[in-house]
């Protein structure tokens, strides 16, 4: 089960929902560090939103370059 998720999870669809789905939980992490002024909000959503970056920079090199593998010099 967890082997099929990574695999779905490095597809394009894949990485868009999880940076969307990691995006939401920085804001509402956001949004309760800023009401309730706590530094563990605030490193969670940094950490989400890291996260988030992470997976739209993937996905972005995935559309731009597609599937393929890096190639090994010989």
């Amino acid at each position: 089960m967890i082997g099929k998720l990574d695999r779905w999870h490095h597809t394009k669809l894949g990485l868009l929902i999880f940076s969307i789905a990691e995006l939401v939980v920085a804001y509402g992490f956001a949004s309760l560090a800023i009401d309730r002024g706590n530094l563990w909000y605030y490193l969670l959503a940094l950490i989400f939103l890291f996260g988030a970056l992470q997976n739209l920079f993937k996905l972005i090199g995935k559309v731009l370059h597609g599937n393929r593998k890096a190639r090994r010099a010989r």
